[in-house]
């Protein structure tokens, strides 16, 4: 197995997004698989992991596109002149974009090609930077895994997202071009690489899938005063996106304390993370209902892995949609807490099939009374054993976990 890995990381600041936080657990496990890591990395602050060497890039500041782009900022900020997606319809990406792939290429340019075994590349959201500045490097191809987080560009996420980018016809030639010069690509989800295979020829024949990882959580935090561990807490953590509607979630909690009156005074629905456009809604039921309580906003990454660990069910909800490709960031997470996963969703999708179709906690939006007995007949194993609720799901632990991500490595 190749030892000497070089990863080319967008970020390593787990607080900056979930994605971020998948990418850390995998570059964590990959160096506990044995693998001599050295990451560059984007962040712009020295950010350091356990037993990993880590260098942060500098932006590049004297050249034409860091020119522009600060131009830019310029006349939007003094004359409000939104030029971006007009740069973009013509040239397919931001002056940003060029200038942050470039400086990221002149970091790795200066590392020997023959002192590493394989070059990874790790970007979040819609960015991709790091592998457009691998693309500018073709020594490196032979060498080149392509992480895939997302399918790209965001016209191709499925229904009802209906988002055209500016500048998607250079932007499918741009993924094209890294489906056909990467040594291998590889994605989280066994769903997003059928999805995208669709629409990239090249995807089929040089692919593996490497899951989000399990990492372990046993740091000493304090639970904040809202989360009482005594009670039957359902956990939703994560954010609410325009399509990840909690209504269904809402209007099935609300429904089981009318079928279990006492469950007033020992329940509690917890929505924590950003909710988006569905914050006035959640606000004025928090009006109504002391037994549903939301964050409003970001809480910090500690604090919520323990609330996870201590809820006793953790929910997984995804977007309305005919199907749902990603493996979510928090997945492996819930699993790491073993307690019940109430999961709703489409028909087809990545967390079903990994929790399997015979999983009686899976409902799609639909599902409220289904959504209703998951609660109760939890509830109700609650109030007989506080602390027999578990997932009990060593498959998904294995699944998730360093063993396999280094048996995986091995077949590459």
């Amino acid at each position: 197995m190749p030892k000497n890995l070089l990863i080319l990381a967008e970020s390593i600041d787990p607080n900056d997004s979930s994605g971020t936080k998948g990418r850390v657990a995998l570059i964590n496990n990959l160096a506990k698989a044995g693998f001599q890591i050295t990451v560059l990395h984007y962040t712009r602050r020295n950010i350091s992991l356990k037993g990993i060497k880590t260098i942060m890039i500098k932006e590049r500041k004297f050249n034409l596109y860091y020119l522009f782009s600060k131009i830019q900022i310029f006349l939007y900020k003094w004359f409000n002149l939104k030029i971006g997606d007009r740069v973009e319809q013509l040239l397919g990406f931001s002056f940003t974009f060029f200038n942050d792939s470039k400086s990221m290429s002149k970091a790795l340019n200066k590392f020997p090609l023959n002192d590493y075994d394989q070059l990874w590349t790790l970007s979040k959201g819609n960015s991709y930077r790091t592998h457009k500045a691998v693309l500018n490097l073709p020594h490196w191809h032979n060498k080149w895994f392509a992480y895939v987080h997302d399918p790209y560009p965001q016209q191709l996420y499925p229904r009802p997202y209906n988002f055209v980018p500016s500048g998607y016809k250079q932007k499918r030639n741009f993924f094209r071009k890294i489906t056909k010069k990467s040594y291998r690509l590889i994605f989280p989800s066994l769903t997003l690489k059928e999805w995208m295979q669709s629409y990239y020829i090249d995807v089929a024949k040089k692919s593996s899938i490497v899951p989000h990882q399990i990492t372990n959580y046993n740091k000493k935090v304090s639970l904040p005063n809202y989360f009482d561990a005594n009670s039957f807490n359902i956990l939703h953590a994560g954010n609410l996106l325009d399509l990840r509607d909690p209504s269904t979630l809402i209007s099935a909690y609300l429904q089981f304390i009318v079928k279990h009156p006492e469950a007033k005074s020992n329940s509690k629905l917890l929505i924590i993370g950003n909710t988006g456009a569905f914050t006035n809604e959640i606000k004025n039921i928090m009006k109504t209902s002391d037994n549903v309580y939301s964050s409003l906003g970001y809480e910090d990454y500690e604090v919520t892995r323990k609330m996870q660990n201590d809820a006793s069910i953790n929910v997984i909800l995804e977007a309305k949609s005919e199907i749902s490709p990603f493996l979510p960031g928090k997945f492996p997470h819930c699993v790491a807490a073993d307690k019940p996963i109430i999961l709703i969703g489409p028909y087809y999708s990545e967390s079903k099939r990994l929790l399997g179709e015979n999983y009686i906690h899976s409902h799609n939006f639909t599902d409220i009374e289904k959504i209703v007995e998951s609660f109760s007949s939890l509830y109700s194993q609650w109030k007989e054993n506080p602390q027999g609720l578990n997932l009990n799901r060593s498959d998904l632990n294995f699944y998730l976990g360093m063993e396999y991500l280094d048996e995986i490595l091995n077949e590459v």
